[in-house]
């Protein structure tokens, strides 16, 4: 479909937060690459997006939502109101919301994102109020929006399974990885990293991701101290990523013994990460479930020997270009062992890994999500 054919789409994307995680990543990748396939775009967000948006995508309307949204309650109120107002105003066809929530009644048809089914397969690893809050805003896309996106088959398969959602009305688009930010690091980039993070250990394990109860920390944790004692040479630990409400990491932490090395650095910037990735030994994700699994895909573009675990979407990314392990501390020490002392397996995973995340990119997930748009307009 030509650009001139094309319904003008209104992307809501003040749901994306100031740290930019994995709707951030989705929405600021997903924007240019529908603007590069002649995507007719108008973006509303939030005041400090405004520029941002506005450099990414020259050739669209970009509006700032009013000041007042950056408090959650009131944004989720101005969405109701606000939202379809300003579709009318900029004259969208279709608005795609990408985080769940929606207007319900916007005046035009709604396309929403539906990025996990584990508020309702692992109800356990969430809070009571966000599970509540993301299992009635999932039935509810279900129901009212013109049609929904989710990032995996395996995601679909799920929320059909537990919500008895249609096939039909449910479109897979998976995400795509920025070869900017997520590449194979140089040595200047690993050797920043490395100074960045003060490490003494001359090799370490790395995990990247919001560290909230579903990412398995803990775990993570004792199966590294196990395999430190069992591998000559132990490799520092390094948690990267914005702190979720995982309560028992820092008591974890803090119980680690002082002959082994563990950081825990919080948010980095984009510009540090394929250094911290690729320079890895092992990258370590073992989470107890994905809509997708984009800190593993991220991880794979940066050539990283990826240790992670065979539940929901990860399959699904990984193929067989990374190591799958229980998410249990004996499944993780035995899966860093087998890695920290096999180089050539190592390497073999690491080159495997960048050539199967070459294949997911953002153009393809844009040209997807063309297609929903366009049989939600139609």
């Amino acid at each position: 479909m030509g650009a001139n054919a094309q319904a003008r789409v209104l992307v809501d994307a003040t749901a994306v937060p100031p740290d930019r995680g994995g709707v951030g990543r989705y929405v600021d990748q997903l924007l240019p690459a529908l603007a590069d396939a002649g995507a007719s775009l108008a973006v509303v967000c939030q005041a400090h997006d405004l520029d941002l948006y506005g450099r990414l995508l020259p050739g669209a309307d970009v509006v700032a939502a009013p000041a007042a949204i950056e408090r959650r309650p009131a944004r989720l109120a101005w969405e109701q109101v606000g939202l379809p107002r300003t579709a009318r105003r900029l004259g969208a066809r279709v608005l795609h919301s990408p985080h769940y929530t929606f207007p319900l009644r916007a005046g035009v048809p709604v396309v929403t994102t539906l990025h996990d089914a584990t508020f309702f397969t692992s109800p356990e690893v969430h809070q009571r109020v966000k599970r509540s809050f993301f299992r009635t805003w999932t039935h509810a896309s279900l129901r009212r929006a013109a049609r929904c996106i989710v990032p995996s088959q395996a995601t679909l398969d799920e929320l059909a399974r537990v919500t008895g959602a249609v096939h039909g009305q449910v479109d897979v688009a998976h995400h795509g990885v920025d070869p900017t930010s997520f590449h194979v690091p140089t040595s200047a980039e690993r050797d920043r990293a490395r100074t960045t993070l003060g490490l003494r250990s001359s090799r370490y394990v790395a995990f990247l991701g919001t560290i909230e109860p579903r990412k398995n920390v803990p775990a993570l944790i004792e199966g590294w101290q196990r395999a430190c004692r069992r591998v000559a040479d132990p490799p520092a630990l390094v948690l990267a990523g914005g702190r979720g409400w995982d309560e028992r990491v820092d008591p974890a932490i803090a119980a680690v013994p002082g002959e082994f090395e563990v950081h825990a650095p919080g948010y980095l910037p984009l510009d540090q990460l394929a250094g911290l990735l690729g320079g890895a030994e092992v990258v370590a994700y073992p989470s107890l479930g994905e809509g997708f699994g984009l800190p593993v895909l991220e991880a794979m573009a940066c050539g990283a020997a990826v240790l992670t675990t065979p539940l929901l979407a990860i399959p699904e990314v990984g193929g067989d270009a990374v190591e799958y392990v229980e998410p249990t501390p004996e499944g993780i020490e035995a899966g860093l062992i087998a890695l920290l002392t096999a180089p050539a397996r190592r390497a073999g995973l690491s080159a495997a890994a960048a050539r199967r995340a070459a294949t997911f990119t953002w153009a393809a997930s844009a040209e997807q999500h063309l297609r929903t748009f366009a049989k939600a307009a139609g």
